[in-house]
């Protein structure tokens, strides 16, 4: 199992494609749930209220086993599917693409549509910075004070990122680390319980 991700970064990157005077607008965005999709298309549909079509693929989770594509009245499958296609094409989740069609008064065909919905979400891809990202695991552990600087010791030799940390009678460490090396950090935690 691969404990890593292809993604795109946080800000907003278009495309563009243009067929017979019919435009297509494309947007990815950073996405991490559905609701968050959800408010982004219903603002599409109402920002680009006059556009005959707002269709688009969405790709959530490291797994990429939560997804869907839309095609908004286009005829089945000449929309969504080829903005997905883009989507599993260059292996990327947590990503929205929209694709705005202005209807140019000329019909595509199927095919046409497919190769423009495809081309323009693909010159979103090309414009997005496509970061690799880590699946991360959260460790908790709970110590006694006196073991703080044995802890520390770890987290310094492992470089886990602190989530949380609470310092009392009893203290408890939140860490997060590389899924691959959660094992590791809680066995040699595990260790120190032991010493």
């Amino acid at each position: 199992m691969t404990d890593e991700y292809k993604t795109i970064t946080g800000q907003t990157v278009e495309g563009y494609y243009t067929e017979k005077r019919s435009k297509f607008l494309a947007f990815a965005h950073h996405v991490e749930s559905v609701a968050e999709v959800k408010e982004l298309i219903a603002g599409y549909r109402k920002k680009y209220y006059d556009a005959r079509h707002v269709c688009y693929a969405y790709m959530l989770g490291a797994e990429r086993k939560e997804f869907r594509s839309n095609d908004d009245g286009e005829p089945s499958s000449t929309a969504g599917k080829p903005i997905l296609g883009q989507i599993n094409s260059n292996e990327l989740t947590d990503i929205l693409i929209v694709v705005v069609r202005y209807y140019g008064g000329v019909n595509l065909g199927t095919s046409g549509l497919i190769v423009a919905y495809r081309e323009a979400a693909a010159d979103a891809i090309a414009h997005a910075e496509v970061v690799i990202r880590q699946v991360e695991e959260v460790v908790t552990y709970s110590f006694s004070y006196p073991m703080m600087n044995d802890v520390m010791r770890i987290v310094k030799d492992m470089s886990p990122r602190i989530v949380s940390q609470t310092y009392d009678n009893t203290c408890e460490i939140k860490l997060a680390i590389r899924q691959s090396e959660a094992e590791q950090l809680r066995s040699r935690l595990k260790k120190l319980t032991f010493e």
